[in-house]
């Protein structure tokens, strides 16, 4: 990944310190740890989260949450397991008190928002840059520095980790700016370098030299703590749970407080609410439309004189459209089209299938009948700019009223000026919002 792709947090007031050396995208700190004061560096971390408390008491709540915990050599900056804050006093001795509040806000969000037990099948490596990518551009957002050389992707802004992860490059060779301590780390992922020092590295058994060195530290500083061990299947859902509440709790005391604003609003709001599987949501709303209904027409004669209900079953037209300006990769895309040809298989559907930018063609307009599996070709094309109108025009110009229409997009274009007849649904991939219809998240 080229320097081009992001943007350095940059501040000519801010000098480094010799004790900091900087390589590539990473912050490494000397092991001075016989020269620092471990009291000072508590009492700057406490200082700062006093501070938030008062001035940001959604944040300042969250933070409070993990107690604080001198970490020993095997922490390059800061660190959590989702239970504490772990720190190295030679890097947190290094900053200035707003960059001690990004830290530590840092830690907290990962925290508060579940990054631990969301992972999944996902690569840890690209999976913690993409939560770190998640909230760095939030936090300057709100106005929080953050430390020295860390890279900010506000092309990420406002994008949840799950959202920004098939975006980033399996290549890429920056580092998180802390260490995700949660879970182990997967055996293709341990040989990737970042052109310094990885967590696992640090695991490694020491040279003699580093033998006496550790030593003479762990004789003066027996406080500091050891790396923890990861979290258990157990521990993730107790703490997944327990950190919700920590969300909610603090979200109601900011907002008696009457400081709850900004971007994390939105973020509260999304966090909270009940997450479903989009596949699910999508297929009750599908079958919705193909329920069999009861008729009570009137029996034959061999049938009595009581007139009962029978189920009877009528076929329903469906409009796919498929966003194809860029924004949407052809993974989701195949990975969308599978399941409405799965949902298909159980409901008697025809539909039709249109991939539009902004513009129709008609050689990207397909059929398929109740019976015909829904297929398209290799590629959809498109990459231009989104307009919506085209496909509410073409569907608003057939003789047959479609049943539905299910537009798979990130929301961002030129709505119609109006709600059709029928009814939308809205499968949104980003944060984009709708103007009508049903709206189904797709992360």
């Amino acid at each position: 990944m080229s320097k081009s792709d992001y943007q350095f947090w940059q501040n000519s007031n801010i000098k480094l310190e010799p004790q900091v050396k900087v390589i590539g995208e990473d912050v490494v700190i000397e092991n001075n740890i016989n020269k620092i004061d471990l009291q000072a560096v508590e009492a700057k971390l406490t200082k700062a989260r006093t501070q938030l408390i008062l001035d940001k008491p959604f944040l300042g709540n969250l933070v409070l949450r993990l107690p604080l915990k001198a970490a020993g050599s095997w922490c390059r900056t800061s660190a959590t397991d989702a239970k504490s804050f772990y720190y190295n006093p030679s890097f947190i001795d290094q900053l200035n008190n707003h960059q001690v509040k990004f830290v530590l806000i840092h830690e907290a969000l990962h925290c508060a928002l579940t990054h631990f037990s969301r992972r999944g099948n996902r690569l840890k490596h690209k999976w913690d840059l993409a939560c770190d990518f998640a909230i760095n551009p939030l936090l300057v957002k709100e106005g929080f520095h953050p430390p020295l050389d860390l890279p900010i992707f506000h092309k990420y802004q406002g994008m949840i980790a799950e959202e920004i992860y098939p975006m980033i490059d399996d290549s890429v060779d920056n580092e998180p700016m802390d260490q995700h301590l949660y879970d182990n780390n997967p055996k293709d992922d341990v040989s990737e370098s970042d052109g310094g020092l990885r967590e696992d590295d640090l695991q490694k058994k020491p040279t003699k030299d580093n033998d006496k060195d550790n030593h003479q530290n762990n004789t003066n500083s027996s406080s500091l703590a050891d790396k923890p061990n990861p979290l258990t299947p157990d521990e993730i859902q107790q703490l997944s749970a327990k950190w919700q509440k920590n969300l909610a709790s603090s979200a109601q005391l900011a907002q008696q407080a009457g400081k709850l604003d900004g971007e994390f609003v939105k973020l509260i709001d999304f966090f909270l609410q009940p997450q479903f599987s989009w596949q699910s949501l999508l297929s009750q709303y599908m079958v919705s439309f193909a329920r069999d209904d009861f008729s009570y027409t009137i029996p034959s004669r061999r049938s009595g004189n009581a007139i009962l209900p029978s189920l009877r079953s009528s076929q329903i037209d469906i409009t796919v459209a498929i966003d194809t300006s860029g924004s949407i990769s052809q993974n989701e895309i195949d990975e969308f089209v599978a399941e409405i040809n799965a949902i298909k298989s159980n409901i008697r559907a025809s539909i039709t299938l249109i991939a539009c930018d902004e513009k129709v063609s008609k050689e990207l307009i397909w059929r398929f009948e109740a019976w015909e599996e829904l297929t398209f070709p290799a590629s959809l094309g498109g990459g231009k700019g989104t307009n919506f109108n085209p496909v509410f025009d073409y569907v608003n110009a057939q003789d047959t009223t479609s049943s539905v229409l299910i537009y798979f997009t990130d929301a961002k274009g030129k709505f119609p000026g109006f709600k059709p007849s029928y009814a939308v649904m809205w499968l949104v991939k980003g944060r984009g919002n709708v103007p009508w219809g049903h709206r189904i998240q797709l992360n």
